[in-house]
Formats: structure tokens, sequence, C-alpha cells
């Protein structure tokens, strides 16, 4: 597969052999891509129990894989959708068998079962992933949105830090900015 720079920076409206590059998976994101400090991240998730809520979700599921990558001793799966969890539980384990990995249905709007799961597993770290995020429908059920992104967020990071947790954090996207950001590019 190959890529073309833009039309307008071929003035004259012919395409050269040499204009074309290999295509990269960066070129999707319209932007340059982060540069992650993997010694650092390595430091702080080698070794150490890992929770991860909302682990069955599209943006759970895939910091669950990224940060298998880390060689953590143990992840803690927390999600409140069985069949998610199953099928991230199944992966994680065929992917990583050398990791201790802990599916635990849950939701964070449940003060008791997230304080169970932290007194149980003693996780150093959490990755809060658990969220709505599909902005317009979120909008439509705003009662809903506010219960389970600011309550069920407020719960993990109270109850993370009655804990012990050493680094909480938080994973969020804003897919309203991105579409709309999308949609002016058009």
């Amino acid at each position: 597969h190959f890529t073309l720079r833009f039309v307008s920076e071929n003035v004259d409206g012919t395409v050269k052999v040499s204009a074309l590059r290999e295509f990269q998976i960066e070129d999707l994101l319209g932007r340059a891509p982060a540069q992650l400090d993997t010694a650092a991240i390595q430091s702080y998730l080698r070794d150490k129990t890992v929770m991860i809520t909302g682990a069955g979700g599209s943006i759970g599921s895939e910091l669950c894989r990224q940060v298998a990558r880390f060689s953590p001793k143990a992840l803690v799966l927390f999600e409140r959708h069985e069949f998610n969890l199953y099928q991230i539980h199944m992966n994680m384990c065929e992917l990583f068998p050398d990791i201790d990995i802990h599916a635990v249905i849950g939701d964070v709007l449940n003060q008791q079962r997230v304080e169970r799961t932290l007194k149980q597993f003693q996780p150093q770290v959490v990755f809060h992933a658990a969220a709505y995020k599909h902005v317009p429908l979120m909008e439509l059920n705003p009662d809903e949105a506010l219960k389970n992104n600011v309550y069920g967020t407020w719960n993990v990071a109270h109850l993370s830090q009655a804990h012990g947790v050493r680094k909480f954090v938080m994973v969020s996207t804003d897919k309203e900015s991105l579409r709309k950001d999308l949609e002016s590019k058009k």
C-alpha cells in the first residue's frame, strides 16, 4: 500500500512515482505520533499488580494488552459486562500466559465491589477506563452519564487513594472534539 502527498502539493496536476511512499500507520493520525517514555512506564509497571477498570471496553481492552507488554506481576481486569470481560480475559491469557490475570465482574458505581477488589488484589497501579464515551448518546441521557462517568470515577479514585494505590491514571477520550475536528477537515 502506498500513499501520495496532498493534491495541492502537486500543483501542475501530475503525479511522479517519486511522490509515492510506503503507507505508514501514522498517516492515519493527522498529527505527529506521541513518543512514549518506555523506560519510565516499564519502571512503574514491571512486577506490579495493575488494575484496569472498563477492561472489556474498546479502550480498556487495548490498554490491557499494552500494559501487559511491560511485564506486570498481575493484571486485574475489572468490567461490568460479562461477555466483554470473558473475551478480554481469554485473549489476555492466550497472549500473556506468564502474567497472573484476574477477571473481576464489577461496576465502578458499586463501592463495596470496588473496595473488595482493591483489598483482595492490592494493586499498586490503577488505570481507570470505565466510562461512557459516545457523547451524542450521553447528551440524550445526561443523568446516566453523570452517574457513571463522574460518580464512578470518584468511587475508583477515592477508594484507590484509601487503599494505598501508588499511581492512578484516568483514561479519557473526547470523541466529540475528535468528531468535530474530523468534520471540519472535510
